[in-house]
């Protein structure tokens, strides 16, 4: 079965070297182009590019999907596998896979659709999380569902690297257990419920700020303020990285934690032309 694996950042990557060590070998790999990264703006490939060029698979990096190029790319193709890509994918392109293309989308569906769903299952504070397979259509996440499952290890206290880590690897494990099921037509794919559905957003430096009396209020008092703030600080860092205003400077909160009293405590700092300081 030659298929293609659509997807650029670490999520990505994750899942894709977990479908290589199985033998789920892509024909091609499709990513985002190499990006200026850091201060330095040094020019960086993207981590699935990495691990493909590892592995000796084809890479193709457009900046834009055109159809007849695309075409011209893959050669004749059975299924496509989409995790993280950040593109649209228009459904002439969805098409030209025989058996269809497979979304992985870190979230249990149709909850927290569109492109962050991992810091909004954070900062909503669901202690339920998961990953689920679909079959993508021209919808924003809305295809019908192939399988889901709900992330075990999943703790309260997990900031966002730690929640992407464990929700590429239960994508990626979902996958090869559902893979082969799928490509013998076991599997019959069930329609979302629309109207339950959720979206998210991409979030922007000015929602990752805090209000100071908020702040004050959750070190000194705690409660349900403390609780909001610490997930919001678990969601969004490091992007877009959480800050507040102290003293008349901007000061970014890299890490806190609840005490036993509910209370937040801040644990790294970092406030604008010095390093970060562990409190």
């Amino acid at each position: 079965m030659q298929f293609i694996f659509f997807g650029s950042p670490e999520f990505a990557k994750i899942i894709l070297e977990k479908l290589i060590n199985a033998a789920y070998i892509p024909a091609i790999v499709v990513c985002n182009p190499d990006r200026p990264v850091g201060r330095k703006k040094i020019i960086t490939p993207p981590p699935v590019k990495v691990l493909a060029e590892k592995h000796n698979i084809k890479v193709y990096q457009p900046e834009k999907l055109e159809i007849k190029n695309f075409k011209l790319e893959i050669g004749e193709i059975d299924f496509a596998i989409v995790a993280a890509y950040a593109k649209i994918i228009k459904q002439e392109v969805l098409d030209i896979p025989k058996l269809g293309t497979i979304g992985t989308h870190p979230s249990l569906l149709p909850k927290y659709r569109g492109s962050s769903p991992i810091q909004s299952q954070i900062l909503s504070g669901d202690q339920t999380i998961g990953t689920t397979l679909y079959l993508m259509d021209a919808g924003m996440d809305s295809g019908p569902i192939l399988a889901q499952q709900k992330l075990n290890n999943y703790q309260l206290t997990d900031k966002f690297s730690d929640t992407l880590n464990k929700l590429a690897n239960l994508s990626g494990d979902l996958l090869i257990e559902t893979l082969p099921k799928f490509l013998t037509n076991e599997i019959k794919p069930q329609e979302q419920d629309h109207a339950l559905a959720t979206f998210t957003k991409k979030f922007t430096t000015q929602d990752a700020f805090i209000e100071p009396t908020g702040l004050e209020t959750a070190i000194n008092s705690g409660g349900g303020i403390a609780e909001k703030i610490y997930n919001k600080i678990r969601a969004l860092n490091p992007e877009p990285g959480t800050w507040t205003i102290k003293e008349n400077k901007r000061m970014k909160i890299l890490e806190a934690e609840l005490t036993s009293g509910n209370k937040l405590k801040l644990k790294v700092i970092h406030f604008e032309g010095k390093l970060p300081q562990t409190i």
